[in-house]
């Protein structure tokens, strides 16, 4: 089956990805996935979606939640987040990633965010799926805006429009977030980061751990797969992204990113370029 990359063991697990030419800063995501469990990573971007059948069991902000049919899926942007069955045959899913640069210039507004991840809601939920599939099937310009602006209005009523940094942005650990996304393509040590908040390497991991729920190896590596996925959708080749990106070689690359998004660098390349 198209999509479905060679790490997955089941072959009733499969994976698709789709950038539109017409539409920059957003990404759409069709998965039936049964027995594979998704490491933490990270998109930045709002995740917005709808489990078709099947349930799916995710950890996220610290908390254990289930999505099953009828269920209204809402994740901001920079929040790691993981995915498994919790059916026994899986679950499907349809996503779409919409980054909040391109969100605000459509609606005006800033700050965007979502306090729930998971609600229930069959009708938006159906709505959700059908205009995502639209989207998917569709290469007109014209009719990509409408749908996009129409899913928009779908998940308003459950968005939220935060105060600027109130997200927690004066949290001394935000700072760590801040150096991650600035050395990922370097290596970083537990003293360099215990450093910048002026704690011990122990304390450090500790308080960082009870605050985002990651480790911050985990947190880092969910950065450099995400810039991977940007390098690889301007065309980089792999090997070269795999350097860019801090990782030892074109294998690490494709053993990490099969982890965290189901499907191997190569081929996601392959179908965000059609």
């Amino acid at each position: 089956m198209q999509g479905v990359p060679e790490q997955f063991n089941d072959e009733k697990d499969c994976a698709q990805f789709r950038h539109l030419s017409q539409l920059s800063g957003v990404e759409l995501y069709h998965a039936h996935i049964s027995r594979y469990a998704f490491e933490p990573h990270t998109h930045e971007a709002f995740g917005i979606g709808t489990v078709t059948w099947g349930a799916e069991r995710f950890r996220y902000r610290g908390a254990q939640h289930v999505a099953a049919p009828g269920s209204l899926i809402m994740m901001n942007p920079d929040e790691l987040h993981t995915g498994e069955a919790a059916t026994v045959d899986g679950w499907q899913y349809r996503m779409i990633y919409l980054e909040p640069d391109m969100l605000e210039a459509i609606t005006g507004e800033r700050n965007w965010w979502f306090s729930e991840a998971v609600n229930h809601d069959p009708l938006r939920s159906r709505q959700i799926a059908e205009l995502i599939n639209g989207l998917w099937s569709t290469e007109d310009s014209l009719a990509q805006q409408g749908l996009l602006f129409n899913l928009i209005d779908t998940f308003r009523p459950y968005a939220r429009h935060q105060p600027a940094g109130s997200q927690g942005a004066a949290h001394r650990f935000e700072r760590i977030r801040e150096y991650l996304h600035e050395n990922y393509m370097h290596p970083v040590t537990l003293d360099e980061l215990a450093v910048v908040v002026s704690l011990s390497p122990y304390h450090f991991q500790r308080q960082f751990k009870a605050h985002f729920h990651v480790t911050p190896h985990q947190m880092l590596m969910a950065y450099r797969l995400w810039y991977a996925k940007l390098f690889l959708s301007n065309g980089t080749p792999a090997a070269q992204v795999a350097a860019m990106c801090g990782l030892t070689d074109q294998a690490h690359l494709t053993r990490a990113f099969a982890r965290r998004y189901g499907i191997t660098p190569g081929r996601y390349q392959k179908q965000v370029s059609r």
